[in-house]
């Protein structure tokens, strides 16, 4: 079955996460992606760490599927060949530092210009306008300046999310916004121009908290692995020293839990606990109640009497348990994908198709497909 982006080509000057991540999931629908590299050391991401069989667990994770031409932007010919590979392209994407595609002759309006049907998107830390516009952006620096470390840690410490969430916020929406911009470019017969920053991209996930602060009062306050305005939600202990997490969404989850869970009916119209709002502002003391019951049980069991009632639960496995998770065993998510290094493991993508497969291409090495490119250009490679 034909792929849904079978014939478009993307051309990407990117690197680190959030534009390889924007263009791979294009290669994982079809898409020609032709990444483009700094001739030898390639995307500073290659080297980030050796931990995939001596290839970086980052650039593993974000450049399937895609083509790596190796091309000095500094080299006399680099301007002929951008053009000539512009000319043919459906999506420019970029994410270089600040100014630097505009410096390139590569900004938004130069190749909305010269090339009417193209689809450019940038990307930046903070946007192309604003006190912040030249100002450097790296992944832990915009979760502090969208507000994120200060609602999410312990009340003692802040903490950053463990994975790169502005980056993968920024390219997600980086996706979207081509797939809408194709979409339009079908209706039209015209490209069109959109920018996405780290910054908006964070800001849009950090909803709940803004709403909060702004109309509350106060911020959220830090807790932990618990939810700052949900309860009972979070980590607890059970006999055998292990942890059950448990989500109760309302009031009548609420109720099963105390009745047919905890075995404490009491407590379902309990003045202390009888709305979430009550419950947690006393969610210390309500940790205590639910800790005393679970003492006397295993996690396992713990887990099998939420399951039995419907209440949501959880067990905190390690990320070795998560890429042997059993629903990825049981539904046949996992695939391998080629590499330099020869066949990785990789998770099929979230969007699931009825009879059709993601692409899921190999890794490419820096400037394997330089040769070939040019070839096609027209263009003999030095």
């Amino acid at each position: 079955m034909l792929l849904p982006l079978a014939g478009v080509t993307v051309v990407s000057l990117e690197q680190a996460i959030a534009a390889p991540y924007a263009t791979r999931q294009l290669a994982d629908l079809g898409a020609r992606v032709i990444k483009i590299e700094r001739p030898g050391a390639g995307d500073f991401a290659r080297a980030y760490d050796e931990t995939v069989e001596g290839l970086s667990s980052h650039f593993v994770w974000v450049n399937r599927g895609k083509e790596s031409l190796a091309l000095d932007l500094k080299d006399e010919r680099a301007a002929e060949i951008l053009d000539r590979l512009l000319a043919r392209a459906d999506v420019f994407v970029q994410n270089l530092a600040p100014g630097a595609a505009d410096r390139l002759g590569l900004g938004a309006a130069d190749l909305r210009a010269r090339f009417p049907r193209l689809i450019v998107c940038g990307i930046s830390g903070y946007g192309t306008s604003g006190p912040y516009r030249d100002k450097k952006a790296y992944d832990l620096l915009v979760q502090c300046e969208a507000g994120l470390l200060s609602v999410t840690g312990t009340p003692d410490a802040p903490a950053k999310a463990g994975i790169p969430i502005a980056d993968i916020a920024a390219a997600m929406y980086a996706f979207t916004g081509m797939l809408t911009a194709l979409y339009e470019r079908r209706v039209t017969g015209e490209g069109s121009a959109f920018e996405v920053s780290m910054l908006d991209a964070l800001g849009e996930w950090m909803g709940f908290p803004y709403y909060f602060a702004t109309y509350g009062g106060t911020a959220p306050p830090r807790t932990g692995a618990r939810h700052a305005a949900i309860a009972p939600y979070g980590p607890y202990r059970a006999g055998d020293d292990g942890q059950v997490f448990v989500g109760v969404q309302n009031d009548r989850e609420w109720a099963a839990l105390c009745e047919r869970v905890l075995g404490r009916p009491d407590l379902v119209e309990d003045p202390r606990f009888r709305s979430n709002s009550l419950r947690v502002a006393g969610n210390e003391r309500l940790t205590e109640l639910i800790e005393a019951v679970f003492a006397d049980r295993t996690a396992a069991e713990i887990v099998a009497s939420l399951d039995e009632v419907g209440i949501a639960n959880a067990r905190m496995r390690t990320i070795a348990e998560f890429a042997e998770h059993p629903q990825h065993v049981a539904r046949d998510r996992v695939r391998l994908i080629d590499s330099p290094v020869g066949p990785l493991r990789a998770l099929l993508p979230p969007v699931t198709v009825t009879d059709r497969e993601a692409a899921m291409g190999p890794i490419p090495a820096v400037g394997e497909h330089t040769a070939a490119i040019l070839a096609e250009l027209g263009i003999e490679p030095r």
